[in-house]
């Protein structure tokens, strides 16, 4: 934990066994009893209709951050270690909608098509801290995700400061617009007791820790959590740490992908090969004989480590998807994708 957390367990937080503050005397129970029922279908009636959906079973993340010099003036995230735009980006794959802008609603229409097409329940939008370009984005995200009936969540990345304090207003800011499932990246940098002013609010929202570490998570109080990283957790790992999220009672979401490169864009010489497709369908099944509550994909669209499954072009100086599942040329442009529709249909998810 960061030296000067701002987390502090307020002293009448409640503890596991406190009486619930439903609970009253006997001369007030049956008044309760009567209240609950509506103030229940209250609370339902005020939701997004997005917000009443069954929970999601599988959820993909998504980053909202690129820009070009078209639609925005400048290109941004596609410059990562010194590449030009727009035929010279940071990645080890050529995007097939080009140095597209993440502002433009076209190209977020159709962003939104293929995770809808791909049978994916939830669209995790990256979201860096309010007033950032994520955050100025994510009411866009949710407009063509509703298009399609897509449930949007976020995953709350480490931006600048964050601290306890920040993340419980961001929370309730985030549930004003809608969202309910919130994925909190690198979950370990504060402490478990340090999450719980955040985590045992009574505020209808599931938080997910994104760790290995199955009881941080429970004991920090989070409803779930997700490992994102396809690098350090493989497949063999899920069915572990499936068990001990269901013996602490939290919901198991592991994060599947395609593999990892991310040289072009970082200088990191890991890799994770895609196995024209092996790597992404030996993930799912991990996932799924795990029994995994929910699955989590990384990623739609992280260009510059090479996670995506958003169509890719032919190839050229940049690697492409051909050969992934016996496809080739423009028909293996979004094997991903198709392959991705193949394993929701099959496991219900």
């Amino acid at each position: 934990m960061p030296e000067g957390s701002a987390f502090e367990a307020p002293a009448d937080m409640p503890r596991p066994g406190d009486p619930s503050p439903f609970q009253k005397s006997d001369d007030h129970g049956m008044l309760w009893r009567l209240r609950l029922p509506l103030l229940a279908l209250t609370l339902l009636l005020g939701l997004p209709a997005v917000a009443q959906a069954g929970p999601p079973a599988s959820a993909i993340f998504f980053y909202p951050w690129y820009s070009n010099m078209r639609h925005d003036g400048a290109y941004a995230h596609w410059t990562q270690g010194g590449h030009t735009p727009p035929f010279d980006v940071a990645s080890q794959f050529y995007p097939l909608r080009g140095a597209y802008s993440s502002g433009d609603p076209g190209v977020l229409r159709a962003q939104m098509h293929d995770i809808a097409v791909a049978g994916i329940d939830e669209v995790v939008s990256s979201w860096w801290g309010q007033g950032s370009r994520e955050d100025v984005r994510l009411r866009a995200v949710i407009r063509a995700a509703k298009r399609y009936r897509l449930r949007v969540g976020i995953q709350l990345e480490p931006y600048p400061e964050r601290s306890g304090d920040s993340v419980g207003a961001d929370i309730v800011y985030l549930r004003s617009l809608g969202i309910r499932d919130v994925y909190v990246y690198r979950a370990n940098d504060f402490g478990a007791e340090d999450w719980w002013p955040v985590t045992r609010q009574p505020n209808g929202m599931r938080l997910f820790a994104q760790t290995g570490r199955v009881g941080f998570a429970a004991r920090a109080g989070f409803a779930g959590f997700y490992t994102y990283d396809i690098l350090v957790y493989d497949g063999a790992k899920f069915g572990r740490m499936c068990e001990q999220a269901r013996a602490a009672g939290i919901l198991c979401a592991p994060s599947v992908g395609p593999g990892y490169e991310a040289a072009a864009a970082t200088g990191d010489t890991r890799i994770k090969p895609r196995l024209n497709g092996g790597t992404y369908d030996s993930m799912w099944r991990a996932a799924n004989d795990a029994g995994a509550d929910v699955v989590t994909i990384t990623s739609y669209n992280e260009w510059s480590e090479g996670t995506q499954i958003e169509p890719a072009g032919h190839g050229g100086r940049y690697e492409s998807y051909d050969g992934a599942y016996g496809l080739h040329g423009r028909a293996a442009e979004r094997a991903y994708l198709t392959r991705t529709k193949y394993w929701t249909q099959l496991t219900g998810r």
